[in-house]
């Protein structure tokens, strides 16, 4: 095999210690570091000294990540491997080994590196995250204190259609303060509500202990606190996010994609992309397109492969907007491959084609075409009309077609 580069380092990373191995023509050198900031340095110096020319290392956890740091600040060019990609060989399975063959491979070219993103948006990206895990931590506080409720026979979710909204809210602070007056709590509706007073009334009345009061207390407690932090990370994105405004406003204008949507699509896949070959290599990246599982000509399960989790879940969610959405292209393309397929594909396959317009819009900056609710009818036109012609003359009709035209008179 040819040798791509002389002089390589593979490193077996682990969460102490780091196994490095440099491969400088017919010589190997094997030292081994701890994983402390001063260690570090020592192997980037090292590194620097036998002039290497690219690192590989596994993608283990975040155990890559002080390491690649401080490589990428030096700029010597690193490789995060999956780790599924040289996975163990019988008989190698020692610190050493691994990282003996990681070299081995890197020098002969056999690797290829996951997309690691600049700093810039490495750091956006963890807010972004960040904010999403508080969204879902805010979500799984709600559904405790509907727990708390239902142990305390009060039915206010059964009533109301969202449980942390204004008028519930309200009630729900009464209730934690030791309120029993169900029509003093109840008169808190507001507008539409407050025809449900009579309902109210009657789901308001429970037996709510003092354990259940303190637990709902510090629940709604820790809610303010979570509304408070999703507000602070909100302005950190947004003015990390001024430089490529317009580019989230051309992904917000999608159907079925929000702002936030958007701000984590930006975050997750960047603007240039120039980093992905096609739109179809940004879909199997993210996880968001049929797997390939085919052997002797029968073609077997072929489930979506793992991806971005973040990426692809908001993907699906945005998928599921749309694909409810009246008059677009992609409500006809969800309802014509639900009908077939099942929901499950169905979403899948609008979230690819979210995806994929995503690639061609910040690629060629571009807006957004709506297609219509008609697009697939119209490729299949002189297809349909042949069709229902012949189901006519198999009912006994004789069917004379005539294209309508129509003309625009000044």
């Amino acid at each position: 095999m040819n040798v791509i580069y002389e002089r390589c380092c593979g490193m077996d990373v682990h969460k102490k210690t780091i196994t490095a191995c440099v491969i400088a023509g017919k010589k190997k050198e094997i030292r081994s570091f701890s994983t402390m900031t001063s260690s570090l340095l020592s192997l980037v110096d090292w590194l620097k000294e036998v002039d290497c020319q690219c690192v590989a290392m596994e993608a283990t956890g975040a155990y890559w990540k002080p390491i690649y740091n401080l490589l990428e600040m030096e700029g010597i060019p690193a490789l995060v491997v999956n780790a599924q990609h040289i996975k163990a060989v019988p008989g190698r399975k020692t610190d050493v080994k691994d990282a003996e063959w990681i070299a081995d491979l890197l020098r002969h070219g056999l690797l290829n590196g996951s997309f690691i993103p600049k700093r810039e948006q490495r750091e956006l990206r963890e807010l972004v995250r960040y904010r999403r895990s508080i969204v879902q931590d805010r979500v799984r506080e709600l559904n405790r204190i509907q727990k708390v409720l239902e142990g305390a026979n009060i039915k206010l979710s059964s009533v109301v259609s969202e449980i942390n909204g204004k008028s519930s809210r309200q009630m729900l602070d009464m209730l934690a303060a030791g309120c029993n007056d169900v029509q003093a709590m109840a008169d808190k509706a507001l507008r539409q509500m407050r025809k449900k007073i009579p309902l109210l009334e009657e789901a308001l009345h429970g037996f709510m202990g003092e354990h259940q009061r303190l637990m709902l207390g510090l629940m709604l407690k820790h809610i303010d606190f979570l509304y408070e932090e999703v507000f602070a990370l909100d302005q950190s994105i947004q003015e990390k996010m001024e430089s490529v405004s317009e580019q989230v406003q051309l992904v917000d204008s999608i159907p079925g994609v929000g702002e936030h949507s958007a701000q984590v699509i930006i975050a997750e896949i960047g603007t240039n992309m120039d980093q992905f070959p096609s739109a179809a290599h940004l879909a199997s990246w993210a996880g968001i397109c049929p797997g390939n599982n085919e052997s002797a000509g029968k073609r077997k399960s072929g489930k979506t492969r793992k991806g971005n989790n973040v990426l692809k879940a908001t993907l699906t969610e945005c998928a599921k907007s749309a694909g409810h959405l009246k008059n677009t292209y992609f409500g006809a393309q969800y309802s014509r491959i639900a009908a077939r397929r099942g929901r499950n594909r169905a979403t899948v396959a609008v979230a690819h084609s979210i995806l994929t317009i995503v690639y061609h819009m910040l690629k060629d900056n571009v807006p957004y075409q709506e297609l219509g609710p008609d697009f697939f009818e119209q490729r299949r036109k002189n297809e349909i009309v042949n069709k229902s012609v012949k189901r006519l003359e198999l009912l006994g009709y004789t069917v004379a077609i005539e294209q309508q035209v129509t003309s625009s008179t000044a």
